[in-house]
């Protein structure tokens, strides 16, 4: 790769701010001589520098994945097809395309990253066999040099979230969350970590021999991880949900849990729906009346629990749908007990409930909404207008 950018670039190399993105190099690295001579070439041979530098990335990325553990790449590699692992030094022999493919997969790059420094590789492979079709421009240089140091060497080495870590603050005999530290590790965790991770938890959610504050913590840290968690995670979660559950049909107490953790979608229907029509039956137990208002705020809450209705199948989705919004806009009002006259009467307890579970799942119920008003018993009702401002109050929560 020797001369292939001439040396009037030198100062193209200098002024685009090289060295200045030298200084971000972590300090572990800014001692090592390999760093060192890096910094020298840069001055009169940008083209070996720039290599060194690529270089020094890659070996930095091969310490990243054997610090994480040969058992998340092994696992990581049978997963993608990627060549096997079997032990530490398999990795050091790993190809280089290869490895950056395995740093993704094990999550210590992330797509945009992984993508960067794969382009990165193919810029270093077309500088190295440059012929008449390919000519090395100054930019080439830059742009490796940006990738490998804002991607890889600034960034700190890896801090693999281990179950441990987890266990140790869960298990506290105090109320605990999970810190943004945490979260943050759990985020960039390979696959098979958040999956041990949140299988862990589930154990412990659903354990009646552990204490409640211990069973509420788990609870806790399921809520804070399910939107830093891998979709294939949640399914594989899912799939162990599944199997505990088996033939015994879910419960409430297993949904509440399947929920905190993100898995409920993804399991099977039919044991869904089973929950749901029981939970069905109950609400019209109950009735729409507002003489139900210290009844109906356990119910909506617990239908929140249990995933509400981004997890409900079809049916009874549209029942649950129909006696909420029978329940929100009420009937024809009169004159109160207290001698006041209200318009509408409706359950106080119920109404703020429902427009948060519509505000939150607009998206789900916007269509089966905006059709009830051809129910025959909400179209007769809405014939009132201070009742049909109610049900416009909720149409405007799921257009919003």
């Amino acid at each position: 790769m020797a001369d292939l950018i001439p040396a009037s670039n030198v100062e193209l190399m200098t002024s685009s701010g090289v060295p200045g993105m030298m200084q971000k190099i972590r300090p572990q690295w800014q001692a090592k001589s390999l760093i060192q001579r890096v910094n020298r070439l840069l001055a009169v041979d940008p083209s070996s520098a720039c290599q060194r530098l690529f270089n020094a990335a890659i070996h930095d990325l091969r310490e990243k994945i054997v610090i994480a553990g040969s058992d998340i790449a092994r696992e990581a590699a049978e997963q993608f097809k990627l060549p096997p692992i079997r032990k530490d030094e398999d990795i050091e022999d790993y190809p280089t395309a290869k490895l950056i493919d395995l740093a993704y997969r094990m999550g210590l790059l992330t797509r945009p990253e992984w993508r960067r420094v794969c382009r990165s590789y193919e810029i270093r492979r077309d500088l190295e066999h440059e012929d008449d079709e390919y000519e090395a421009g100054i930019e080439d240089c830059v742009y490796i040099f940006s990738t490998c140091i804002e991607v890889i060497l600034s960034a700190d080495p890896v801090n693999l979230l281990k179950i441990v870590d987890v266990k140790e603050i869960v298990e506290q005999g105090t109320q605990v969350s999970a810190g943004e530290e945490l979260l943050s590790d759990f985020e960039r965790a390979p696959q098979p970590r958040q999956l041990e991770i949140l299988k862990f938890l589930v154990s412990i959610a659903l354990d009646k021999k552990q204490s409640d504050i211990i069973q509420q913590n788990a609870f806790t840290f399921l809520n804070s991880l399910r939107a830093r968690s891998a979709n294939q995670v949640l399914v594989n979660v899912a799939n162990e949900f599944q199997s505990r559950i088996g033939r015994n049909g879910l419960d409430e107490r297993h949904a509440r849990v399947a929920t905190a953790c993100g898995a409920m979608p993804y399991l099977k229907q039919s044991a869904r729906r089973e929950l749901f029509v029981a939970y069905c039956d109950r609400l019209d137990e109950v009735g729409t009346s507002w003489g139900g208002y210290d009844q109906h705020g356990d119910l909506l809450r617990k239908f929140r629990e249990l995933g509400g209705f981004a997890a409900c199948p079809e049916p009874p989705k549209n029942e649950i749908l129909r006696w909420m919004v029978l329940t929100f806009i009420g009937t024809r009002g009169g004159r109160t007990s207290y001698g006041n006259i209200r318009h509408v009467f409706y359950s106080n307890t119920a109404a703020p409930l429902i427009s948060d579970i519509f505000g939150e799942e607009a998206a789900v119920i916007k269509e089966p909404l905006l059709a009830l008003r051809q129910d025959e018993t909400i179209a007769k009702r809405i014939d009132n207008q201070h009742i049909a401002r109610r049900f416009e109050q909720l149409v405007d929560l799921v257009e919003d």
